[in-house]
């Protein structure tokens, strides 16, 4: 195994990190809300879908080993234009999810620690945060690996402690099949596609391929792992919110740190408030990594100028990652991103139709081309992925889409300026 590369273990844990972030501390109460008991049902549906998407990907993944995940997918099936557009969105939603992630670390903090809630205070930490995780990440993969290795523990350990110790207080007469009195027809879908934020991360795994060792018989592994240790961790953490607090669920703002402080006192609450800091965190650290690699793909194929593929001495893509961070750090100072934190889902599935497509014609295109993990039952997966996909899209209200599938439009004038400037040179 190569020394600076991310091995099987480490793969697995940056996935988990780059998924696993502030929402699953928020989302217990949320779905809740809106299905009652049957957010079990609700999250079982999108691990399902996730998974099935996931499994797209790991397919993909077995047949590429460079850099960019979905856009490379996206233009290797579909060509330059659709690729390009791929990549446009994936490094945009990526940007300002990193962003919208260092101001909620900021956020969190001011929690526990009333001076970060000062506005000048609050956009020194996101400036160094962003700053430091961006210098960090120049200075070579190793010391992010590492990073991530540690910090990814460090979250998953308050959750483990949540569900085994809140597992011994669950009320099983909190589990009657009732739905709250405002249900509404649309309730199910509009919780599926609000839960399905908690899901979305895993695309981004395939994006650093080249930073990974073996990426075509590490990845499919790793991408399948990722998702059932998170649906696993989804599961266990709603059943015990629900099993401890009852419908009191609905009304708490922090679920998993009212439930804690229910059956550990305030010493689980402070539990779960670290664990929540250490997880945003967590996912800050993943962003910084895997961002700037969507970048560096795009540069790589001549769609952006040539000065985003330089690499410094420590083997890292320093101009994309310098850029990354400083546009991540324009954005979260704008304070212009709660909109776009609630329409970022939207912008995703930009990412995730044209993946598991892409996997269906490869395979009528290309027969003989076999992946280290070919999925079971032919075309299925990848048709109703795509299906329910759509599906949980039109459970958006109409601005969400406009402006989650906008920047479509918007990466057009882009890419044929990029087109006549570098790609046919």
């Amino acid at each position: 195994m190569a020394k600076n590369k991310f091995g099987f273990w480490s793969i697995v844990l940056l996935g988990i990190n780059a998924i696993i972030g502030s929402g699953i501390f928020l989302l217990p109460n949320k779905v809740y809300e809106l299905m009652g008991t049957l957010s079990l049902a609700v999250i079982f549906f999108d691990m399902l879908l996730a998974i099935g998407m996931a499994l797209c990907f790991a397919e993909l993944s077995g047949l590429f080993n460079k850099n960019g995940g979905p856009y490379v997918y996206a233009r290797a099936v579909f060509g330059n234009f659709v690729g390009f557009e791929v990549g446009f969105m994936k490094a945009a939603v990526s940007i300002i999810a990193w962003a919208a992630m260092a101001n909620g670390f900021a956020t969190a903090l001011s929690a526990v620690w009333a001076p970060a809630a000062v506005p000048c205070v609050m956009q020194t930490i996101i400036v160094v945060l962003l700053a430091v995780l961006g210098i960090l990440n120049i200075l070579g993969v190793q010391f992010s690996k590492l990073l991530n290795n540690i910090v990814t523990v460090g979250k998953l350990l308050p959750l483990i402690f949540f569900i085994v110790i809140g597992a011994l207080f669950i009320d099983g007469g909190n589990f009657t099949m009732t739905l709250p009195e405002n249900v509404e027809t649309g309730s199910f879908g509009a919780a599926a596609l609000l839960i399905f934020y908690a899901f979305t991360g895993f695309e981004s795994i395939a994006t650093a391929a080249e930073d990974m060792d073996n990426p075509q018989k590490n990845l499919p592994r790793a991408i399948l792992m990722v998702m059932l240790i998170v649906s696993a961790f989804y599961l266990f953490i709603q059943t015990v919110s629900i099993g401890v607090l009852g419908a009191s669920l609905a009304s708490t703002k922090t679920p998993i740190a009212a439930a804690a402080g229910t059956f550990m006192g305030s010493a689980g609450a402070i539990l779960v408030t670290v664990g929540t800091l250490i997880s945003i965190g967590g996912i800050n650290i993943a962003s910084s990594f895997l961002t700037p690699r969507t970048v560096i793909a795009i540069a790589d194929d001549h769609m952006l100028p040539p000065v985003f593929s330089r690499y410094n001495r420590f083997g890292t893509p320093y101009v994309a990652i310098a850029f990354s961070t400083i546009l991540a750090i324009v954005i979260a100072l704008s304070g212009s991103f709660t909109q776009l934190a609630a329409i970022s889902v939207v912008s995703r599935f930009t990412q995730y139709l044209p993946s598991c497509l892409a996997v269906i014609v490869l395979r009528n295109r290309q027969p003989d081309r076999i992946s280290s993990m070919r999925l079971p039952l032919g075309p299925f997966i990848p048709l109703i992925s795509v299906i329910v996909s759509v599906w949980l899209l039109v459970q958006s209200d109409m601005q969400k889409i406009i402006i989650g599938l906008g920047g479509l439009l918007i990466g057009v004038p882009f890419y044929f300026i990029m087109k006549k400037q570098y790609l046919n040179k």
